[in-house]
């Protein structure tokens, strides 16, 4: 039976693709309080603000490319059972070739009703105030926003849970409730940790083994070491 690797990935992901993370600006994305720009308050608030710093976004997405760390991973799916549970908005695991990918945060490429959350749709061109659902509700991005509920959760921990191998690439782990994913882990199994920056020390979980490199140059190396280990 193939092992179950359960990949966590994090803004570093995207880093070497182009796109920046919050911690890279002390908190600012692209200029901006991401409470401005990244909450319901916000929204409320100015939602033309909010739009059109989305859409920079979305335009600023179809311009990126995955990198070497994102088509590491498809290369990983040809050995193992691979699942992706990202907290990028982005789509690069997908157009790099990964077929298992759960976005935590929401994604960039859809928009959502603002009357029912369930009402989801493909959107690649910019979103304007007056866009709206089929029926009558403006539309607004399909991110979770801070303050709100991550409705994938429940979900993302039991793909944690089922884990033979933990690799974690590209985020603080400091940011909840995504953090806590680490928890759900099997006690014992091996945990990568690959982050320029690392937050954790082999002191805080058992079998953790610290690669201090950005994604592009570490998931490869970790990759050909796990592909090398099954072979």
């Amino acid at each position: 039976m193939s092992k179950k690797i359960v990949v966590l990935t994090g803004a570093g992901m995207s880093a070497d693709s182009g796109l920046k993370t919050f911690r890279d600006a002390d908190g600012l994305w692209e200029g901006h309080d991401v409470m401005e720009v990244a909450s319901p308050q916000g929204f409320a608030r100015d939602p033309t603000l909010v739009l059109d710093f989305y859409n920079q976004r979305r335009r600023q997405l179809l311009e990126a490319s995955p990198n070497e760390g994102h088509r590491a991973l498809v290369e990983l799916e040809h050995h193992f059972e691979v699942s992706i549970v990202t907290q990028n908005v982005d789509d690069l695991h997908e157009r790099a070739g990964s077929s298992h990918v759960l976005h935590l945060h929401g994604e960039l490429f859809k928009v959502r009703s603002t009357g029912n959350p369930m009402d989801v749709l493909e959107w690649k061109k910019d979103l304007t105030l007056g866009d709206c659902c089929g029926s009558g509700f403006q539309l607004r991005p399909h991110i979770v926003w801070f303050g709100e509920q991550v409705p994938l959760l429940p979900r993302a921990a039991q793909i944690t849970r089922e884990a033979d191998l933990l690799l974690i690439i590209g985020t603080s782990m400091q940011v909840y409730p995504a953090a806590s994913l680490i928890h759900y882990s099997p006690p014992g199994i091996p945990i990568f940790f690959i982050d320029p920056r690392p937050t954790v020390s082999p002191d805080d979980f058992e079998n953790l083994t610290i690669v201090a490199k950005t994604a592009a140059a570490g998931v490869p190396t970790v990759v050909s070491d796990l592909i090398g280990r099954a072979i």
